[in-house]
């Protein structure tokens, strides 16, 4: 099996194995609650969330240097990442999907807001 290789010509294993092990978990516990809903085991190895935690920093870590390169600098903006993920159409639909669902919860917390304050 061929593993993915980035324009440095490291591998993404390689690139795994350099990520300080000392650092914080930002994201095990839903991270246990994905591969549990994915059908891993409820209680998942530490190890497998640890790895697949790693790779979701790296992902995100690239995704946001590549869109801080798209848009102003030192900034990101919801289009810089959209203009990154626009040749992925299932990353795209998904991005555009949360934007909007996003919206709706504005829209109504905001309405939950105007009639909670207008019954004082």
């Amino acid at each position: 099996m061929d593993e993915e290789t980035s324009q440095d010509g490291e591998t993404a294993s390689a690139r795994v194995e350099t990520i300080d092990p000392s650092r914080k978990r930002l994201f095990s516990k839903e991270l246990r609650c994905m591969m549990y809903g994915f059908g891993d085991d409820q209680n998942p190895y530490t190890e497998s969330v640890d790895l697949l935690e790693d790779l979701v920093i790296e992902y995100i870590t690239e995704v946001t240097q590549k869109a801080m390169e798209i848009g102003k600098t030192g900034r990101v903006a919801v289009e810089d990442i959209m203009h990154h993920v626009r040749k992925d159409p299932r990353k795209y639909a998904r991005v555009k999907d949360l934007l909007s669902m996003n919206e709706e919860l504005k829209k109504a917390r905001k309405a939950f807001d105007e009639v909670k304050y207008a019954g004082i």
